[in-house]
C-alpha cells in the first residue's frame, strides 16, 4: 500500500522523526498502531517498562545468589579451589583407562 501524503504532514512527519532518531516511515508505523492497536501498545509498553526495571542479571537472581563459608559444612572447609590442575588430569585418567575418554 502506497499513501501520498501532503507536503506539511511529510515535513511535520520527517522533524519529528529527526527529533526521534527514527525513519519516517517506522515513525507512520507506530504511530498507527497506536492509533488502531491500543491494547497491544499499551501491553508492548509495560513489557518494556519491566525490562527496565530490572538493572542486571544480579538483580534478577538477588534472592539466589550468595556465598558460603566451606568451613560450616566441612572441617577445615572444603578447600575446593587448591590443586584443581591435578584434580582435573587424575579425572581424565581415570576416564581415558576406562575408555570414556
Amino acid at each position: 500500500m502506497n499513501i501520498t501524503l501532503t507536503p506539511d504532514i511529510e515535513k511535520a512527519l520527517g522533524e519529528f522523526a529527526e527529533k526521534q532518531g527514527t525513519t519516517v516511515e517506522l515513525l507512520a508505523l507506530k504511530t498507527l498502531r497506536e492509533r488502531f492497536f491500543p491494547k497491544e501498545t499499551e501491553f508492548l509498553k509495560e513489557a518494556a517498562g519491566r525490562r527496565s526495571e530490572r538493572k542486571s542479571l544480579a538483580d534478577l537472581l538477588a534472592g539466589f545468589i550468595g556465598s558460603i563459608d566451606s568451613g560450616d559444612i566441612a572441617d577445615g572447609g572444603a578447600r575446593m579451589s587448591e590443586n584443581t590442575g591435578k584434580k582435573f588430569g587424575e579425572i581424565l585418567r581415570e576416564k581415558r583407562q576406562i575408555g570414556k575418554l
